[in-house]
């Protein structure tokens, strides 16, 4: 199993730690990501890669190794503390750039049968909306299934974390690697992204385009009978 966690921040605070210690349950191929040291560019609007390739965003260079190691992965590990009842600016701008693999565009086939875990701790509340700021990019990648873990850690920083709250993400940390290797190789998209996916299967297939989007919708099939879950 390989793994690639992408942490929202550079120094190794509490959301670090519990991912770290959720990626090492899972008994795989870790890499690590972070952010802003790894990317630090900010989406500039430019709408290249939804209208020409993802190969024409002025940051391109920079990000494809980065896509690389996120469709390697057989799990994508989102991590993000909350900052102001959201994700860090890093994280927000790193899931800018992948506006163009939204399902409604061009998504990568082999995310609708990956895992993908979102952490968030906070020292009081905003776990709610942060995590659904990495569950939505996820979503819309068609990433087959998505769970989400938030905790409000009472503390700056790990250390200063108590030892039952330490406790209490060991004991969920390991039942989650539990599901996560059971699903491992099973994993099929929910009703809601295959319902979404067939919606936009309807639109390319009734409104033929040679545009980028329509192009790759016909290279891939999916105007036709295939799906990206069954490939």
């Amino acid at each position: 199993m390989k793994i690639t966690v992408v942490y929202g921040q550079n120094h190794k605070g509490s959301t670090y730690h519990v991912a770290r210690m959720l990626a090492e349950k899972l008994d795989g191929e870790i890499t690590e990501i972070f952010l802003p040291r790894d990317f630090d560019k900010f989406c500039v609007g430019c709408a290249n890669c939804i209208m020409r390739d993802a190969k024409y965003c002025p940051h391109a260079e920079a990000l494809q190794p980065l896509t690389q190691k996120l469709d390697e992965a057989d799990v994508l590990i989102l991590a993000s503390p909350v900052y102001v009842y959201h994700v860090t600016g890093s994280m927000k701008a790193f899931l800018d750039h992948y506006g163009w693999r939204w399902m409604v565009h061009r998504p990568e086939h082999s995310m609708f049968r990956k895992q993908a875990v979102c952490i968030t701790t906070a020292a009081g509340a905003g776990m709610k909306s942060t995590l659904k700021d990495m569950a939505d990019s996820l979503w819309f990648w068609g990433v087959g299934k998505v769970y989400r873990y938030g905790l409000p850690v009472y503390a700056i920083n790990y250390s200063h974390m108590s030892e039952k709250k330490k406790q209490k993400v060991d004991q969920k940390t390991t039942a989650l690697a539990k599901k996560i290797k059971a699903r491992e190789g099973k994993v099929q998209p929910s009703l809601k992204t295959k319902a979404f996916f067939t919606m936009m299967h309807l639109v390319r297939s009734k409104k033929p385009s040679d545009d980028a989007d329509g192009t790759y919708w016909k290279q891939q099939g999916w105007t036709g009978s295939k799906r990206p879950w069954k490939d």
